[in-house]
């Protein structure tokens, strides 16, 4: 019997089995206010405390699943030579440094996973180098704590994400590697630049969400591309299975940047509940919810329709909204949705992650019936999780929040519970 974890994700809200996450590292603090804007940053971050705050996700999440870090995972990969050959090869072609080729594969195996997302110092061995405003011959990853992005767990199958700016590729690529060559998961992958596309697609982790077996919610957004939907709607029609499945999808702002992905405005928390940022999600506006029907390896319908609760009640989910920001000032909403105060992660049905930070969000989620509860709690053993069947877990959120990302966007699940939708 294999000892591997099967990827299984067919919600957004089944009993969590598995998640991969990224402690920050050095690679954040390698980050100079030169760099944030290419780095997809606003502001820089203070490495100390947001690794402090990180711990509060890990520590929480360790109590209630299997976790998994992309450093382990990587030098799991690294450790097989002809697994390590093809990924040095693979990011050296892809970011047009070939010449660092064999000074990479000379590197011991944990010195080279630090390299390889910490970045690589440039050296200043030639005129060019000298002369260049560079620091780094290999970019650090800045963004890789944001495990949700990179690689997204869809059914049994892991989508690889196809970054919309360069500065994450690697991310991708690393993620390819680890559901390829790790011997922890059973899975296969979907990467969209192994197929003859164009290259307007690109698909970021954020933008999908599954809020059944048969349906997916997947944004329109300045990281996430028709072209990228369309992909994704390509692959369930060539499952064959017969079966009928349904696309929402939702159109977003390119600004403001708090906008980047669908998980910032709305997120599933039970079964029968979610949270929006009402503005976007409920209030008349001029970005389009377009419902896609498919069957028989076709798509059998295309149309518009009034926002994403609608469209899900039309399939027989029937969500309670709640709402980012509480419901008495739009400011208060505002101010929150800009920290991730819609980004929730579920651990289970009505068991939820997020920011403590967003006052008035835990608040009307504590008036709809979630018991607020602080991680610290949790990781002290002062709480016992089992005593409560719907919650929320406060983290900590002084410097995450101004990566731009919260619960959600920090984990990256393989494995749910199915749930029993009948």
């Amino acid at each position: 019997m294999s000892s591997k974890m099967r990827v299984n994700v067919n919600s957004e809200v089944g009993e969590l089995q598995g998640v991969i996450l990224h402690t920050p590292g050095a690679e954040v603090e390698n980050m100079t206010p030169n760099d944030a804007h290419r780095a997809l940053y606003s502001d820089i971050l203070n490495l100390e405390v947001a690794r402090k705050e990180y711990a509060q996700l890990s520590g929480v999440l360790s109590k209630v699943t299997k976790t998994y870090q992309v450093s382990d995972l990587l030098y799991e990969v690294i450790r097989k030579p002809q697994a390590r050959e093809e990924l040095i090869g693979t990011i050296c072609k892809h970011e047009g440094v070939m010449s660092l080729r064999e000074e990479l594969a000379s590197i011991p195996s944990k010195q080279l996973v630090t390299l390889l997302i910490q970045g690589l110092p440039l050296k200043r061995n030639t005129l060019t180098s000298f002369l260049s405003n560079e620091r780094y011959a290999l970019q650090p990853l800045y963004n890789f704590y944001f495990t949700r992005d990179a690689s997204i767990s869809m059914y049994d199958e892991v989508l690889i994400g196809k970054m919309a700016s360069p500065v994450r590729d690697r991310e991708s690529i690393i993620m390819e590697a680890i559901f390829n060559h790790s011997d922890t998961f059973e899975t296969s992958t979907i990467n969209p630049t192994s197929y003859n596309t164009n290259g307007n697609i690109s698909i970021e982790g954020g933008d999908v969400l599954i809020a059944r077996d048969d349906i997916l919610l997947i944004g329109n957004s300045s990281r996430t591309t028709s072209q990228g939907i369309d992909f994704i709607i390509s692959r369930l029609c060539s499952k064959n299975d017969n079966r009928e499945r349904h696309i929402v999808v939702q159109e977003l702002p390119y600004k403001p940047e708090s906008f980047i992905h669908l998980d910032m405005v709305f997120t599933l928390l039970d079964v029968n509940s979610c949270m929006i940022f009402e503005p976007l999600i409920t209030r008349p506006n001029k970005y389009q919810t377009v419902m896609i029907t498919v069957q028989n390896c076709k798509v059998k319908e295309i149309k518009n329709v009034e926002n994403i609760l609608v469209a899900l009640k039309k399939l027989g989910m029937d969500l309670e909204p709640i709402q980012c920001g509480g419901t008495k000032d739009q400011w208060t909403q505002e101010r929150e949705q800009w920290h991730s105060g819609a980004n929730f992660f579920a651990v289970g049905p009505g068991k939820v992650i997020g920011y403590g930070r967003n006052n008035y969000t835990a608040e009307e989620m504590n008036n709809h019936g979630y018991e607020i509860i602080r991680a610290k709690e949790v990781i002290s053993g002062k709480v016992d999780l089992a005593n409560y069947n719907r919650y929320l877990i406060t983290l900590d959120g002084s410097e995450l929040p101004r990566g731009g990302g919260g619960a959600r966007c920090m984990t990256m699940p393989v494995s749910r519970k199915d749930i029993n939708w009948k």
